[in-house]
């Protein structure tokens, strides 16, 4: 499968590619809203950036006791159900009067069960494609996302500015809405993945097992670090640039959007092992340069510059696939997912609070130095030589449940987020 016209002929594609782009698209909306509420009601960089991208943080909860789940709930319940919740919360967000500790409240929660969103979707993917479409496939999804955030952002803002934050969080829970029927109406009712109780425990135990090689730990510190950092630069786009931040969102998913799409379908093989710490460095260095405060254009067109880095995603995740057996193959991939999530609001809170001292622009260019700094201590272990993919009854733990076996991942060739 080396074409879109392939993959979108495969069975169940297109809803499970809608149904990941409404969410986003709710998300997206939602949370610039959010941020721009809780900026207007309290004037705080941090409380705003947390707004934004704090729940991260609580993937890190969902990570150590959840994630186990990914492969042992029906997928379509669990993509119907999540975006649900999400539409829910999101409309409590909306209540005028509504305390400031009280949406927070709902922001944890919901970033709790957002840990499992992604190892039940990515697994959903493995079943769904054949073993050498999955990387084209999630590449095609993290194009959606790119697409998705500019058309969000921009849209968020026009309502922010011509609605409410209040009316523009209803129109996020719509779409989350929108993205619950179609997962249920759109894709086939099938059986959990592995057969077992979810535990702590039994999550506990993977995540260590997978955290124990040394290769794999530098892939996933390349994973979830630097790009975590940016993302706390870009938590502070609303006090940096309060009437302008849907544009600088937008032209930061231009970004992702080109980077994703020359690394899914026109770098050859024999480049992807050796970009990722180049691009985790470019992602980071424009970061530095705002500083000087440049002015709407300049910036715009640094961030989108910037962005293009998280394209290194890619990369990085065929990487860890290469490093991991198959049959932990779908816990490896929500234990990144969940991991760069939860980094990426400690990017945000660490941002907010240098620009609560300091201020939106200062705090930018210390946080994306600290990510270029991270980049180059780990540059070595994201660009060996290769090792082979080891096998699973020499790497899965004999006292765990024996999960169903995921499709190799080994594909040609986006993202996010």
């Amino acid at each position: 499968m080396r074409t879109y016209r392939e993959l979108f002929r495969a069975p169940e594609f297109a809803p499970l590619f809608l149904t990941s782009a409404l969410h986003v698209a709710g998300h997206t909306v939602s949370g610039l809203a959010l941020g721009t509420l809780i900026y207007a009601a309290t004037g705080s960089p941090l409380l705003s950036s947390l707004a934004m991208f704090g729940p991260s943080l609580a993937q890190l909860i969902g990570a150590t006791t959840l994630l186990s789940a990914a492969d042992r709930v029906p997928p379509r319940a669990a993509l119907a159900g999540l975006p649900l919740a999400f539409a829910l919360g999101t409309a409590a967000q909306a209540v005028p009067g509504l305390p400031v500790v009280a949406s927070f409240s709902v922001l944890l929660a919901l970033g709790v069960l957002a840990s499992l969103g992604g190892g039940v979707r990515y697994g959903l993917l493995s079943e769904i494609l054949a073993k050498d479409g999955y990387l084209l496939g999630r590449s095609v999804l993290n194009i959606s996302t790119g697409i998705t955030q500019i058309c969000g952002y921009a849209l968020g803002g026009v309502l922010v500015t011509f609605l409410s934050p209040r009316g523009t969080l209803l129109a996020g829970a719509a779409l989350y809405l929108a993205s619950a029927g179609t997962a249920w109406l759109g894709l086939r009712r099938r059986p959990p993945r592995a057969t077992g109780r979810p535990s702590v425990a039994a999550t506990w135990r993977t995540n260590s097992l997978l955290w124990s090689s040394p290769a794999r730990r530098s892939v996933y510190l390349g994973l979830w670090v630097p790009n975590g950092l940016v993302v706390g630069c870009e938590s502070l786009y609303v006090p940096y640039a309060p009437h302008e931040a849907g544009l600088l969102f937008a032209c930061g998913a231009v970004g992702m959007l080109a980077g994703d799409t020359a690394m899914g379908r026109f770098v050859p093989q024999r480049w992807r092992r050796r970009l990722p710490a180049p691009m985790l460095a470019l992602l980071a260095t424009p970061f530095l340069l705002f500083v000087l405060r440049p002015p709407l254009p300049l910036a715009a067109g640094l961030v989108t510059l910037a962005t293009v880095g998280f394209a290194a995603s890619l990369l990085l995740q065929e990487r860890l696939l290469e490093l991991t057996p198959e049959s932990l193959s779908g816990h490896a991939l929500g234990l990144h997912a969940s991991g760069m999530l939860a980094m990426q609001g400690v990017g945000a809170t660490l941002a907010g609070a240098v620009a609560e001292r300091t201020s939106p622009a200062t705090a930018m260019t210390l946080i994306a130095a600290l990510s270029l700094t991270v980049t180059l201590s780990l540059a070595r272990g994201l660009t060996p030589a290769g090792h082979p993919r080891p096998s699973a009854p020499r790497e899965h733990p004999p006292t765990a449940p024996s999960p169903a076996p995921a499709r190799s991942l080994r594909a040609p060739r986006r993202r996010r987020p």
